[in-house]
């Protein structure tokens, strides 16, 4: 005790050895002037702006008043330094003090009041206000907290690590969505070269054509001015013959008369065009040469949909042994379908019957919901599926996928918090299954469905086959098997997998 006394006494002595003479603080960026006293900069710069007795306008030190030079002011870097462990001494408690000792009674702290949650010294246990209280030794009270914290640590630790765990699988769905990205980029870069380099020959072959039905045009043009202006000079000269009659007298103008009218009376006036039909034809039809043209950016477009939705990324070319192919193969599994339908012998066709089929009960059937799901699911990967479904009038077919634990007996409900993400179609009208199901608005009822799952981005993306029109896409994190999934209701319906 005596000992932290004298260290607080000398810290005090040596704090007023660094206060500043004008503001009577401790020195805030000393600075030294010529007499070698130090100041603050801060009331330094203030002082100096005060007028001093000196004529010459030079102010004077407040502690010795010799004169200074402002100009002259130097920082007294070892000074902030002392002055800054200083304030650091006088922050941080002395050794002990406040640890082990009662702040009331400065004795040593052996006991925990569990009512108060307060530590006490002897003095403070015999005290009137904690006699009635749980009193306990410090290491006997502190025990079942520890047993306490461990729980909560561990606790901690597993949340810790499921988030870490998240956060691994959303960095890998991060990485395949820039691979894909990646992969997309280059292939719209590739495709829109070559249709490019097609254009252009395009519009040079068109514009050629149009060069030449240009020159055609100017041609016939020439040949019809050229043909008009004969004609007109042959009328001219017969006109003005015949004017020149009527003004002769009666002999001249009965002279050769009867040739003369012949000639006028016989002639034969051609009636030029000045565009052949031929060339008319040419202009008319010209519109056709740009059919290819339509051809080729139909096909060009078809083209670029396939490849940048179902073209295999990195991830599925490197993961060829577990998926070969992103165009999946698949089977129907007659131990999960429903007694309802009737599977074909190969496991690709399902018809609806109300009849129940003669089926052993088994945990993976269906009992209530009337589905079926495939042999094989899938844990990564990209794969593709489509559908042909034949429904009868009021029937309905139900196209998805579901986890591998999705619930089989009871009634099941088509949404993504079961475990399933589907679309159904219905006579006239297509739904998404979602939280509550969305009657999209489609340009045709589809009767081909492109089913693609992307496991690792969580993507299951639903199009019409025929005209690759998009449908619906649902986002989700999968983590177990996924299964390909089909339901079907009414009666003479029907759908079949293609490969």
């Amino acid at each position: 005790m005596e000992n932290t006394m004298a260290s607080a006494t000398s810290l005090t002595i040596l704090e007023d050895e660094v206060n500043c003479p004008i503001c009577q603080g401790i020195l805030r960026e000393p600075v030294t002037i010529d007499c070698g006293h130090n100041f603050c900069r801060g009331c330094l710069t203030r002082y100096c702006e005060i007028p001093g007795p000196d004529p010459d306008g030079q102010p004077i030190c407040p502690l010795c008043k010799d004169p200074f030079h402002p100009e002259g002011l130097r920082p007294n870097w070892q000074l902030a330094s002392v002055v800054e462990n200083i304030e650091r001494l006088k922050s941080a408690p002395p050794p002990g003090l406040g640890q082990d000792l009662c702040e009331e009674h400065k004795e040593k702290i052996y006991f925990f009041c569990e009512d108060d949650e307060k530590q006490l010294c002897v003095k403070c246990r015999e005290a009137l206000e904690h006699r009635s209280h749980t009193v306990r030794f410090l290491e006997d009270a502190a025990d079942p907290y520890r047993e306490q914290i461990h729980r909560c640590l561990e606790s901690l630790k597993s949340e810790r690590e499921d988030i870490q765990g998240i956060q691994s699988r959303e960095d890998q769905r991060i990485q395949v969505l820039l691979s894909q990205v990646a992969s997309k980029r280059e292939k719209v870069i590739s495709e829109f070269e070559h249709m490019c380099q097609f254009l252009e020959r395009q519009q040079y072959l068109l514009l050629t054509q149009l060069e030449k039905l240009d020159g055609d045009i100017l041609k016939q043009k020439n040949e019809f001015e050229s043909l008009v202006q004969s004609e007109i000079c042959r009328f001219n000269a017969l006109i003005s013959e015949l004017e020149e009659k009527l003004e002769r007298p009666a002999r001249e103008l009965l002279k050769d008369i009867r040739s003369t009218l012949i000639r006028c009376e016989t002639r034969k006036c051609r009636k030029p065009e000045a565009v052949s039909p031929d060339l008319g034809e040419r202009i008319r039809d010209f519109p056709q040469q740009a059919f290819q043209l339509q051809r080729e950016m139909k096909m060009f477009l078809e083209k670029l949909l396939f490849e940048l939705d179902y073209e295999p990324d990195e991830e599925t070319e490197a993961n060829k042994e577990t998926c070969p192919d992103s165009q999946a193969h698949i089977f129907l599994d007659p131990q999960t379908a429903h007694p309802k339908l009737l599977l074909s012998e190969d496991y690709q066709r399902v018809q609806f019957s109300y009849k129940w089929q003669t089926s052993p009960d088994s945990p993976q059937r269906f009992d209530r919901a009337i589905c079926v799901l495939a042999q094989d699911g899938f844990v990564g990967g990209r794969h593709t599926w489509v559908i042909t479904v034949d429904l009868a009038h009021g029937g309905s077919c139900t196209v998805g996928v579901v986890n591998q634990d999705v619930r089989r007996k009871g009634e099941l409900r088509l949404r993504p918090e079961e475990g399933i993400w589907a679309v159904r179609l219905a006579w006239g009208f297509v739904s998404a299954l979602g939280s509550f199901p969305t009657r999209l608005s489609l340009e045709e009822n589809p009767r081909q469905i492109r089913v693609s799952l992307d496991y690792e981005v969580g993507w299951v993306t639903f199009s019409n086959a025929a005209t690759q029109e998009p449908i619906y896409t649902f986002t989700a994190s999968f983590t177990g098997k996924i299964f390909p999934f089909f339901g079907l209701w009414g009666r003479g319906s029907s759908f079949s997998l293609s490969s």
